[in-house]
């Protein structure tokens, strides 16, 4: 059976394919943009048996072309959250994942799909219900609008919908992000270059450096997706480790995580902002308003819907991916 996985070369789809590809898929549909084409070495090392544009493949998907397709993997989208054209993030983001699923539907095709924890927004409660919703900015819109309209399906619909709100992922292959890769990777290029990293400062009720976040591995991430792949159960999940962990805490693992490989012994942060290791600047004003200073997946529906899996902490994921990143050069 074929499987497709939108937003193939991207960060979460990439770890899709190569972990469909280690259990032994090859029939696989990639899709994505590449205008950006740098992304293409994050598939080089995955097999795939085509690939198509994403605005190619939406036309003929529609169309119903592609024949024997079991399940999509829906991860494409514009996930800055810092994008002010609203009408590029709806047409990207919600239009372009509704005509998805209602291709699925009418070829009876399981989807399951990237929503994220930015439909949150600034709120303390994150479970996947209507009261605890948000959003800052245009991009978790356009997300919580794709999730609004699955809500209203899932009753009456035949094939199974699932999404996914991802928290903070962090991992292998999200080089080509840029400035939107993930706080571990800016803290790895900023230490190798500098010998230091940087933080926020205090804001809002935190302390420098003391803003929390769930962060959370791409392996699980991934190890997730499948699981529910086999499931086949449906609904809208959290995916975030249970445990908010600080700003600081993620530098302290991404500083040890290197020093281990030069020789050195693991400090503690109070050590690290002696030694200007560490060091904070001015919270950006821009982000003022707009920021999430705390998000702590509540994972009561995943654990209910089956999924028993232990996540990796700050300090273990960060510690693979560090080696991950070594190992790439």
């Amino acid at each position: 059976m074929t499987v497709i996985v939108t937003g193939a070369a991207g960060f979460i789809g990439s770890n899709i394919v190569k972990a469909l590809n280690d259990a032994g898929e090859r029939d696989i549909i990639a899709v994505d943009n590449l205008t950006a084409a740098d992304k293409f070495r994050n598939l080089v090392d995955c097999e795939i048996s085509d690939y198509f544009d994403k605005r190619d493949f939406l036309e003929r998907f529609a169309r119903g072309q592609f024949q024997g397709v079991e399940r999509v993997f829906h991860e494409g989208a514009c996930s800055d959250t810092t994008e002010r054209d609203g009408r590029y993030m709806m047409d990207n983001n919600f239009r372009y994942s509704l005509a998805v699923l209602e291709a699925c539907e009418a070829q009876r095709i399981d989807l399951i799909y990237a929503s994220s924890a930015a439909t949150y927004g600034a709120g303390t409660r994150f479970v996947e219900e209507p009261g605890a919703e948000g959003p800052l900015n245009v991009y978790g819109y356009s997300k919580l609008l794709f999730d609004q309209v699955v809500r209203r399906r899932l009753a009456s619909s035949k094939i199974q919908i699932t999404g996914f709100r991802y928290f903070n992922v962090y991992g292998a292959r999200e080089e080509h992000k840029g400035r939107m890769a993930s706080v571990a990777f800016h803290h790895y290029k900023q230490y190798l270059a500098a010998g230091k990293v940087r933080l926020f400062g205090g804001w809002a009720g935190f302390a420098a450096g003391m803003q929390q976040r769930d962060f959370v591995s791409v392996e699980d991430v991934v190890r997730v997706n499948l699981h529910f792949a086999q499931s086949r159960l449906s609904g809208i999940f959290n995916l975030g480790t249970g445990r908010a962990q600080t700003f600081n805490d993620l530098a302290v693992a991404t500083v040890n995580a290197l020093r281990s490989r030069a020789g050195e012994r693991a400090q503690g942060l109070d050590q690290l902002v002696a030694a200007g290791v560490i060091e904070y600047v001015d919270f950006p004003e821009d982000l003022k308003g707009k920021y999430q200073s705390f998000t702590q997946a509540d994972l009561t529906r995943l654990r209910a819907a089956g999924y028993d899996g232990k996540f990796l902490s700050v300090e273990e994921g960060v510690e693979r991916y560090v080696s991950w990143l070594v190992g790439r050069g």
